[in-house]
């Protein structure tokens, strides 16, 4: 029984209930599970992501700090790696992630209090050093991919103590250490070595048999991380990924002639910290000339046996995915070789049903190969990234985010340029000048798109999927169908978790052999259709966040909420379902109402004021809602949705239109108009407001022309 330091309320411990949050902890554990949410933690800034900071809290613990929860844009925290920063820790997940909260508190003396907490509770600081002191003299700090641990980053006195934080330097260990082997202790003096002893050269993937031995590895550098105390070099052979430490002094650059696609040689001592494998770097160089090509030789034939897939097995029987088993193979290739070269990976796709359905396949097929490659519980955030579009065009605008945020990457991570996979968009030539525009950064474009593909694109990317270039009927193939088969082929393991993809990304007549293996999965057709409704619905909010979370628990957790009883149980597909069901509903009542029905040439035409009889700010958005009011008011073999807001119109018909001849008929009847075909996935033309309505009477003119 102890009392509270800061009321002297007799308590188990040190700190009472009503006070957590006025003591800040520093702590000395060893696994996530034994911090407690609420309470406020000193940590050590590991490194930036697009969404949040990731912060350690103990060597080897890491929690992610969402930019949701700053108090300012993530752009203007001025936080650098191995700075030591106060967060709060607000849930510890089942699978170990940790989230944190933000901290207006930024230094001790902003708390009442100090206190340490290990495994076996809470301790004040000087109790905790007295008993750490033994194990402090002999267990080497921890090094994790990307960071510092706490001691390395520390200073240190004479005497290797702690310092006035209670915080070990670990100067004497390795001080030991470089007696027994040769290599560069931390105090600062170390000096920056090159392999000169004949050990004998291992592969990556056996060092988990080596621990405690000195080897040497040949391969690449795929990051280079500088810390608050180490450089960290992640380097690849044809086997695996591991990480390697080189010591100067703190923060200071080791070896800043190698880095990111240096091809080098390094010996160092194994060790096991935490469940993961790494290299205590003695000496390293970068190898030129012969040496280097071999080793590049031997890294290249390795990864093209790794990376592309045997075969091309579809998820059902469909002539459209057989016609493109080549181009699949080859995107799969990209995709996978990428993986193996730790190379990030971003996912484009539209902010609809279809789209999700196509990134949450990639997503499903990737992320269990980029933790088998790195086996770091972080490594899923820094290599793959999923960014919904609201539009079907990959523009200059999402084009100069991509390029800004993976330049941003590249200095401040040491990261690869990054294999960029769009899927339903980016297939036509309005999308040129974004692809063109990663291409002089030389980032990898992979397009795969059911429909729409213009064959000018294929010069501005490096692999593009389509059935329309293969000379194949896709009138019954969605992209969510394409991009699912893509998926099973990058990954065959996770084949059973995509069977039921395909159907759930069709609107309205799919083919039967993928409703068939939606059921043979567990999902009948009422269950997809509630799936693909309640998809459409949360891709409509938050459009440009990637939701893993809720996406996972709607499309692969049969959804059951997290409980799975008590009054919150139950399907959450269904429950989300219902709400899209009762909006989507509402909103099409009130459409028809207000509808404008013509005819010319013999072509139905149901029109649409989108701006005045819809609430375009809300759900639906306006094409899913013209998709849905075409579905239900069509009427014979030419019928023609027309919607018209204020500088934009949506076409949907019963029969094939090109939407491009439209717009060029169109503007010859208008030619002050400004009119553009600028979606044509989508069916959208743009033009200039004060021409609305000559556009509309020049559209429906020029649709009912062609289709008569």
């Amino acid at each position: 029984m102890g009392t509270c330091i800061i009321c002297g309320t007799p308590v188990e411990g040190r700190i009472c209930d009503s006070h957590q949050e006025d003591v800040v902890f520093e702590f000395r554990g060893n696994e996530a599970s034994q911090l407690t949410p609420g309470r406020f933690y000193s940590g050590v800034v590991d490194g930036y992501a697009d969404f949040g900071v990731f912060v350690d809290l103990a060597s080897g613990v890491t929690g992610l700090l969402h930019r949701s929860e700053l108090d300012r844009r993530l752009e203007s925290l001025d936080w650098e790696p191995g700075d030591t920063v106060f967060v709060q820790v607000k849930n510890v997940r089942d699978n170990g992630n940790i989230d944190l909260g933000w901290s207006i508190r930024q230094s001790e003396r902003d708390f009442r209090g100090a206190l340490v907490q290990d495994a076996d509770g809470d301790h004040d600081a000087e109790e905790s050093d007295e008993s750490g002191d033994a194990e402090d003299e002999v267990e080497t700090p921890t090094v994790r991919h990307g960071s510092a641990s706490r001691d390395e980053s520390s200073e240190s006195d004479e005497n290797g103590k702690s310092d006035e934080n209670g915080k070990s330097d670990g100067s004497k260990e390795s001080s030991e250490s470089s007696e027994n082997s040769g290599a560069d202790d931390r105090t600062g003096d170390a000096r920056e070595a090159e392999p000169t002893a004949d050990y004998e050269r291992v592969e990556i993937g056996t060092l988990s048999d080596r621990v405690g031995q000195t080897v040497r590895i040949e391969g690449e550098v795929v990051s280079a991380q500088q810390t608050g105390g180490p450089t960290v070099f992640e380097v690849r052979d044809e086997t695996g990924v591991v990480d390697a430490a080189a010591f100067v002094e703190a923060g200071v650059r080791a070896y800043p002639e190698v880095d990111v696609g240096s091809v080098v040689r390094l010996d160092g001592e194994v060790e096991l910290r935490h469940n993961e494998i790494q290299v205590e770097t003695e000496a390293l160089v970068s190898l030129e000339g012969d040496d280097a090509e071999t080793v590049q030789s031997r890294l290249d034939d390795a990864l093209r046996g790794r990376a592309r897939p045997d075969d091309v097995t579809p998820l059902a029987d469909h002539d459209a995915i057989a016609a493109v088993g080549t181009q699949l193979q080859d995107a799969a290739e990209e995709i996978r070789r990428a993986v193996f070269e730790s190379r990030p990976i971003i996912v484009r796709h539209t902010a609809t049903a279809d789209g999700y359905v196509a990134g949450a396949a990639v997503e499903r097929a990737v992320l269990p190969l980029i933790r088998e490659e790195h086996a770091k519980s972080d490594a899923e955030y820094h290599y793959f990234d999923r960014r919904p579009l609201e539009e079907a065009v990959y523009g200059m605008d999402a084009a100069t985010n991509d390029v800004t945020r993976m330049l941003q990457d590249r200095d401040r991570h040491g990261e690869k340029l990054p294999l960029v996979l769009l899927v339903g968009t980016g297939s036509t030539v309005e999308s040129s000048d974004g692809l063109d525009l990663l291409s002089i950064y030389g980032a990898k474009r992979v397009v795969a798109d059911a429909a729409a593909v213009d064959a000018e694109i294929e010069e501005s990317t490096d692999v593009l999927v389509s059935p329309v270039l293969a000379d194949a009927d896709a009138s019954d193939l969605s992209t969510g169908a394409l991009v699912a088969n893509l998926a099973a082929a990058v990954n065959d393991d996770v084949r059973d978790d995509l069977r039921h993809l395909p159907a759930v990304s069709y609107w309205e007549d799919a083919p039967q052999a993928y409703l068939d293996a939606a059921t043979d999965a567990g999902y009948d057709e009422t269950y997809v259709r509630e799936l693909r409704e309640a998809v459409a619905l949360e891709a409509y909010y938050q459009s440009y966040e990637d939701k893993r979370e809720l996406i996972t628990d709607l499309l692969f957790d049969n959804g059951v909420t997290p409980d799975g009883e008590g009054e919150n149980a139950g399907n959450l597909a269904s429950h989300v379902s219902e709400q899209f069901r009762l909006k989507l509903d509402a909103e099409v009542e009130t459409a028809k109402a207000n509808l404008e029905s013509r005819e010319a040439e013999g072509v139905q035409f149901a029109v649409l004021d989108t701006d005045a009889y819809t609430h375009r700010f809300d759900f639906p958005p306006t094409a899913l809602l013209l998709d849905e009011l075409h579905r239900r008011e069509r009427e014979g073999e030419k019928f023609v949705t027309v919607g018209v807001a204020m500088d934009e119109l949506y076409l949907r018909s019963t029969a094939d239109v090109d939407l491009r001849a439209v717009a060029e008929a169109a503007r010859e009847r208008a030619p002050e108009a400004g009119i553009t075909a600028v979606g044509i996935r989508e069916g959208r033309i743009e033009f200039l407001s004060g021409r609305r309505e000559q556009v509309k009477e020049a559209v429906v003119e020029a649709v009912a022309e062609q289709l008569a």
